[in-house]
């Protein structure tokens, strides 16, 4: 049995939805007090009805508006003890178009932003005893690739570039810092690609299904548990083996 984390207090940015809202219902099904952030205060306020957690505005992008948040859940529920630093955009554009405010936003949200929430809650999280700090990163970037990302998949490998060192530097604090690494998940985003692409991906994975936000979800609620206390700096790949095979044809007949 893993020492539940009923009562602790939780961040979770990007919460309104996807994967950020998957996380958040693991994590407030475990009995924490969770807040979910976001720039939609409509989306925010109909997610955390869903979920009977907390909301608050705030752009991850925007540094002042990351203390605003840490400050605001502190005198809320007396500390932070989990940042889930998940926010994070992808719209589309290839090299060949790829304008500066293309790549500034990307970095801007995915990369900017996870620093500036992770530094925001440093205080509370080392007040904590047993600060945890779990990143979404991905597979795109870091082991694969996909036309029109190229900086989105830069963002998400620079994210664990970021946490290497910060789990050092946090170490002392008794913070850890880890990352989960999405394969293909079922939201309204992989929605948005259309039909051939789902099947398409689907067809590429060896469970054959797309994971579950909650499939997230719960390997971030394992990086808060007091039992994982001593790891820090790692990844978990969460894709259904969807990494593993070297070519379509590994796949076939199974």
């Amino acid at each position: 049995m893993f020492t539940p984390v009923e009562g602790r207090s939780v961040v979770v940015t990007g919460g309104s939805k996807g994967i950020g809202k998957g996380i958040a219902g693991v994590f407030a099904a475990a009995g924490a007090k969770v807040t979910i952030t976001g720039r939609d205060e409509a989306a925010l306020a109909a997610a955390a009805e869903d979920l009977s957690c907390e909301w608050f505005a705030a752009d991850v992008a925007d540094r002042g508006s990351c203390q605003d948040l840490a400050e605001m859940v502190v005198a809320r529920h007396g500390g932070i003890d989990v940042l889930c630093a998940n926010a994070g955009i992808f719209p589309s554009a290839t090299l060949a178009e790829m304008t500066p405010a293309d790549l500034a936003q990307v970095m801007g949200t995915n990369l900017h932003g996870t620093v500036f929430a992770v530094q925001a809650c440093l205080p509370a999280l080392a007040a904590s005893g047993h600060g945890r700090v779990v990143v979404t990163s991905s597979i795109t970037g870091p082991i694969t690739g996909y036309p029109g990302w190229s900086h989105y998949g830069a963002s998400k490998a620079a994210q664990l570039g970021f946490i290497r060192t910060a789990a050092i530097e946090l170490a002392p604090q008794g913070i850890t810092i880890n990352a989960v690494m999405p394969g293909n998940i079922a939201t309204e985003g992989l929605a948005d690609m259309g039909e051939d692409y789902v099947a398409g991906m689907i067809a590429s994975i060896p469970q054959r299904r797309l994971g579950s936000v909650a499939d997230i979800g719960h390997a971030a609620l394992f990086l808060a548990t007091d039992e994982a206390g001593f790891i820090t700096g790692q990844t978990i790949v969460v894709d259904g083996g969807q990494v593993l095979p070297e070519s379509p044809e590994a796949l076939e007949g199974i």
